[in-house]
């Protein structure tokens, strides 16, 4: 009974493992969209005041920090214009880090075995602290900020004033590409 089981796990985890590297392997970034109803991603934006919006973005664990920062400022322009206004400032402004840690199991296969020269030693994929691991820390980014609306005017007496147009000129993310 013991032989058929080792025999499966000798089988079953290089599969395992090969099926764990094609899943990272197709992990991207989030995309630029609005955050739809249960997911985890995306940008939100909120209506506070007439002239003032909170806007969010939120990537997933392989979303770099400045994407994020980057798509929240495109979404800040982006509000802007559809305001009828033509520049912004930031009232408020963070972005914040969420870090999990993941333990995978590397530990041997069930048996019995030699450990090192001098001993025998029952193993069943742990050592004698615990099963051998490897730790994965995975973060994803949230950015958000409180914006202001500012028509040419007001934005020209305001130095901190950020002109959405030329936001959404460096920042737009490029048109997709046409199906094959």
């Amino acid at each position: 009974m013991q032989a058929p089981m080792s025999r499966l796990l000798k089988l079953t985890r290089p599969a395992l493992i090969l099926g764990l590297l094609v899943l990272a392997g197709c992990a991207t970034p989030a995309p630029y969209a609005p955050r739809g109803p249960g997911e985890a991603t995306g940008y939100t934006d909120r209506q506070i005041s007439d002239n003032r919006w909170r806007v969010t973005f939120t990537g997933n664990s392989v979303t770099p920090r400045e994407m994020v920062e980057n798509d929240l400022l495109l979404r800040a322009a982006e509000v802007t214009l559809a305001a009828g206004q033509s520049h912004f400032l930031f009232d408020t402004r963070d972005t914040q880090s969420q870090t999990r840690y993941d333990a995978i199991p590397t530990g041997p296969e069930p048996g019995f075995g030699f450990r090192g020269y001098w001993r025998f030693h029952p193993h069943w994929g742990y050592g004698a602290f615990g099963p051998d691991v490897d730790i994965v820390a995975s973060t994803k980014y949230e950015s958000y900020a409180e914006i202001v609306l500012l028509n040419d005017a007001q934005a020209a007496h305001e130095p901190r004033a950020v002109d959405a147009r030329a936001v959404i000129a460096h920042l737009a993310p490029p048109p997709a590409l046409p199906p094959v």
